[in-house]
């Protein structure tokens, strides 16, 4: 009943913010476009594929309450099923929309909200049908506690996001003055550096409700085994990819732009986003750890440094030095100090952390 409570609170609020966004990012949408870095050739591109990403918002905000819930309760199959189906069925509608009826970047907008909307559905019908915790409007708390412990466990999330955007949209904004083949050269560094991020992600994200019930069950040497077998896992995973990448540079990178100009800056770009996402299976886990076992304001912390507080700074300080080659080794350059300030938070917790039957 109680863990009702929480995710039907969870579900409406996130519904209701889904559409907060959706109104206010339709009426402000050229302001919002131009703030996150869009040229004015690449604006009407752009304000095709944000409508419709705008108008699927709700739905995947709650896709993500629905989603999160299904893993902690030990259901990550139908997690993974609902999430799978509207990824693939998104590539497929691109495909058809794009190509086959030439609808160009409004086809891939509108691919991408109909499966969200899918994905959404699939997620919902799992989660009635088996999860424990209901979603029920009679469920929503009227307790401000509830929502303070929501937002409290989500913040780190949030800033990681948050700044994680802020940063993209700065990004852009710097590599405005050396032309559109710029930012569609980091555009494409930041997609393949998104696919190898997700690697950490994923790894990371099952480690989180393995330390989260194990902690609260004072089994702290599940947890530190956890921690060092999720660090190996990511290190052997993402360096598999790493090496394939390396080789490959070109070929990636010819996947997604064939224009010479994009070429030239997209695959030296590549090749030190590939070095830097070597240092992720440092900064992810630990991160994810501190979320886990509710020390919200050490998550938060390492959250702001992996996502802004140290890529900032650094991409601020390294065009200013070195023009359009700064841009290109900001990203890895923040993901190495990352993973080095996470370091002594890993060795922190394996050093402080009891281990289990002391306590």
């Amino acid at each position: 009943k109680k863990a009702s409570g929480y995710v039907s609170s969870a579900f409406f609020t996130g519904l209701s913010v889904g559409v907060l966004l959706m109104v206010a990012g339709l009426c402000f949408l050229n302001p919002f476009l131009e703030l996150l870095g869009s040229s004015k050739t690449i604006l009407p591109y752009a304000r095709q594929y944000g409508i419709c990403i705008l108008i699927a918002a709700p739905f995947m905000v709650c896709s993500f309450v629905l989603n999160n819930n299904l893993r902690y309760e030990g259901m990550a199959f139908y997690a993974m099923i609902g999430i799978t189906t509207g990824g693939i069925l998104n590539i497929f509608g691109d495909y058809l929309l794009i190509r086959v009826f030439e609808m160009g970047v409004l086809g891939a907008g509108i691919a991408t909200a109909v499966s969200q909307f899918i994905s959404f559905c699939i997620l919902f019908i799992c989660h009635r049908k088996k999860a424990q915790a209901k979603i029920d409007v009679k469920h929503i708390s009227k307790t401000g506690k509830v929502y303070f412990e929501i937002c409290s466990i989500g913040f780190p999330a949030l800033i990681r996001q948050g700044l994680a955007s802020i940063s993209n949209g700065l990004l852009n904004n710097l590599a405005k003055p050396f032309g559109d083949a710029a930012i569609a050269a980091m555009s494409v560094v930041n997609r393949f550096s998104a696919f190898m991020m997700c690697v950490g992600l994923g790894i990371g994200q099952g480690f989180q409700p393995v330390a989260s019930f194990n902690y609260q069950a004072k089994e702290y040497d599940r947890v530190k085994k956890a921690l060092k077998f999720t660090m190996l896992a990511g290190f052997c995973m993402i360096g598999v990819i790493a090496v394939v990448a390396l080789i490959f540079t070109k070929e990636i990178v010819y996947m997604f732009q064939r224009n010479e100009k994009v070429l030239k800056i997209a695959e030296p770009a590549l090749r030190y986003a590939i070095i830097g996402t070597m240092f992720l299976p440092l900064s992810v886990p630990v991160n994810m750890l501190y979320q886990s076992i509710r020390k919200a304001k050490v998550s938060a912390v390492l959250s702001m440094i992996k996502s802004g507080l140290a890529f900032i700074p650094i991409l601020i300080l390294t065009t200013n030095l070195w023009g359009l080659l700064g841009i290109q080794i900001s990203q890895p350059l923040a993901d190495a100090v990352t993973g080095l300030i996470s370091i002594p938070f890993i060795i922190y917790f394996l050093k402080r952390t009891p281990d289990s039957g002391e306590v």
